[in-house]
């Protein structure tokens, strides 16, 4: 009885330890990724600017072909929304919305994934001669809870890896245009 009563108490210390070394992990968590299109802004900007138009390079459609999408408000800019349903447990159920759009700069959206929380994801053209450096980014924040500041550090693995699947595929798309 006496070594149960140990093994509980040490679980016990160990379960408040890590509970309070969450609060001094990071409180957001950020991943991003570019790289480098061969064609000028302009030709990149429609492909980041609509939702509609992100179904022909997005990295998490293929993995669940079955996914129900729907769109919303105008066909891009501010207000263009994606939603979508998935049973695919990488996919999921959500929305994504343009906040911010600025003509071959920037377009930054809102992303809903309903428990799994909230997020901002933004992408940056910047001209580099005749190329353009594509810049993907995501943040979230993670708020109080312990297991989701451990998640955190987990994120730029997770996401990361989809990120640069979808920057080759918007590449091949643009590239493939011309």
């Amino acid at each position: 009885m006496r070594f149960v009563k140990r093994i509980l108490l040490t679980l016990l210390v160990l379960v408040l330890a890590l509970a309070g070394a969450s609060y001094l992990l990071p409180s957001k968590a950020e991943v991003s990724r570019s790289i480098t299109i061969d064609a000028p802004a302009s030709a990149i900007f429609p492909y980041v600017n609509s939702m509609q138009q992100t179904e022909k390079w997005s990295p998490w459609l293929s993995r669940d072909p079955e996914t129900k999408l729907s769109y919303s408000g105008p066909e891009t800019g501010v207000g263009n929304t994606l939603n979508w349903t998935s049973e695919h447990p990488q996919v999921g159920t959500g929305s994504q919305e343009i906040i911010q759009s600025v003509p071959d700069q920037t377009v930054q959206t809102a992303l809903d994934f309903g428990p799994m929380g909230t997020a901002t994801a933004l992408f940056d053209l910047v001209p580099e001669g005749d190329q353009t450096q594509v810049k993907w980014g995501f943040e979230s924040e993670l708020g109080l809870n312990p297991l989701s500041r451990w998640m955190g550090l987990m994120m730029d693995t997770w996401v990361g890896s989809d990120y640069e699947r979808g920057l080759t595929n918007l590449k091949a798309l643009v590239e493939g245009q011309g």
